[in-house]
């Protein structure tokens, strides 16, 4: 199997020129000026921009919560990260109290087998750091290739950990070359103004976010980086969303230290505006909560300051109907937002063609940046020989509409119905077969590969 991309615009992290290139079997083979191989399949890609695919490393497919699952599996989810032009994501494994890593791995392992589309790999959440799980965390990192560890500050008595089991996990990963990805909202601040709110009868979805005030993001995130800064262990802050809390991760770089951090495309364009729209603004309920304007050009100001590494989604979709849990209780509101198959061309839009940021630093935070920190670079996450033929073609001229009648996420909503985009992922390659052509998708249940991981130390 070959194929030859000819004329198109080559965008990497760092580098911006029209070329051709020519892959064989799974792998780039070649780059450079009117190639002369001759390939099986020849797409023309002139007007159009070609880049990594995307590596969205924040998604929870089939993930068990309040008693429910979230709607998109691992066929459903990597198809729809396909069509949206992401070919790697990265899923989270929720270990179970009282059980090892190991069963949870197991577990996760006897959905995702088999059924995905695109290449995918795990977060192991640590909800039970003890003896016994902090014997596991080597094995994880060296013979399963797992090699980064999910904590909660939150959601205390199911995921939660409190900090003296913070401070161990970070030291043995620290020893293992892992790394420590966080949740940091602080879960007893936030645990006592739900039961407040709750108690004088304020149930509404606005609930939700009243109950996630800026202080609680922004004070989780400066103990964490605290907490990172004292054990020398790499941290990641996931779904970062506010002013407050990346001033906490500006601070630290006065002392030289480097904190990762993630923040996601709904925290880039919508705000808290939209919970005022009685139940209905139970489609964006998640944790933490959208946030203010102001907290939109913080965002994205710290992308372009280098700050905010990393653009995900947290993928978490309910449907309609598992939203209603919460209708009259928004404690009892599934959190999630579909967002997976938009990422891509909603930041292209809204970013680029916006002029808020480069074409460089799109591949940047959509695919490079999170290869690099989560060690799968130069495997994914670029364009050059050697590499996974992991290509997106993007006609960067195209306009079109979002809507839940069209996308491929199993949710039967959408949190950006009727948006207007320019930009449109026209060809997806993964591992060098077309997985997506013209709105087709060609690749089957199965195709999808687990991806081992490296160590931290070996790539940052």
């Amino acid at each position: 199997m070959s194929v030859l991309i000819k004329n198109g615009r080559v965008v990497t992290a760092t580098d911006d020129y029209v070329a051709d290139v020519f892959i064989e079997k799974d792998k780039i083979i070649a780059i450079g000026r009117d190639l002369k191989f001759v390939a099986e399949t020849i797409i023309d890609a002139s007007g159009k921009l070609v880049m990594p695919g995307g590596i969205d490393p924040h998604v929870h497919l089939e993930m068990p919560f309040m008693g429910t699952y979230s709607s998109d599996t691992y066929e459903t989810g990597t198809r729809a990260a396909l069509y949206g032009g992401t070919t790697t994501v990265i899923d989270f494994i929720l270990q179970k109290q009282g059980s090892s890593l190991q069963s949870a791995l197991d577990e996760w392992r006897g959905r995702s087998h088999g059924n995905t589309l695109g290449d995918y790999s795990f977060h192991m959440a640590v909800t039970d750091f003890n003896e016994n799980t902090k014997a596991e965390i080597k094995t994880m990192i060296e013979k399963e290739g797992i090699t980064s560890f999910k904590t909660f500050m939150a959601y205390k008595g199911a995921l939660m950990i409190d900090d003296r089991q913070m401070i161990g996990l970070m030291e043995e990963v620290k020893k293992h070359g892992g790394l420590i990805n966080v949740h940091a909202t602080n879960g007893d601040m936030i645990d006592f103004l739900v039961a407040k709110h709750k108690s004088e009868g304020k149930l509404a979805p606005l609930y939700h976010y009243l109950s996630q005030p800026e202080i609680t993001e922004a004070e989780a995130s400066s103990r964490f980086v605290d907490m990172s800064s004292y054990t020398g262990c790499p941290g990641y802050i996931v779904h970062l969303t506010c002013e407050g809390a990346l001033n906490a991760v500006r601070d630290a770089t006065q002392r030289d230290q480097k904190i990762f951090v993630e923040t996601c495309i709904q925290y880039l364009i919508l705000d808290a505006s939209l919970y005022e729209n009685n139940f209905e603004g139970a489609k964006w309920v998640m944790s933490p909560p959208l946030r203010e304007k102001k907290d939109q050009e913080t965002l994205w100001a710290g992308i372009n300051q280098g700050l905010v590494q990393v653009v995900a989604t947290d993928h978490c979709p309910f449907t309609w109907e598992q939203k209603l849990m919460g209708k009259d209780d928004f404690s009892k509101i599934p959190n999630g937002h579909p967002a997976l198959e938009n990422r891509m061309e909603l930041l292209f839009s809204e970013g680029v063609m916006k002029n808020k940021i480069t074409l460089n630093k799109f591949v940047e935070v959509s695919s490079t940046n999170a290869a690099k920190i989560f060690g799968m670079f130069p495997q994914k996450g670029t364009i050059a020989v050697g590499s996974d033929a992991d290509i997106v073609i993007i006609d960067p001229n195209e306009k079109h509409q979002l809507s839940a009648s069209t996308h491929h996420m199993n949710v039967d909503y959408s949190g950006y119905e009727g948006w207007n985009i320019t930009g449109k992922v026209k060809t997806v390659l993964l591992r060098g077969k077309v997985a997506i052509d013209n709105n087709n998708c060609l690749v089957e249940k199965g195709y999808g590969q687990f991806i081992k991981r490296n160590k931290v130390s070996q790539i940052i």
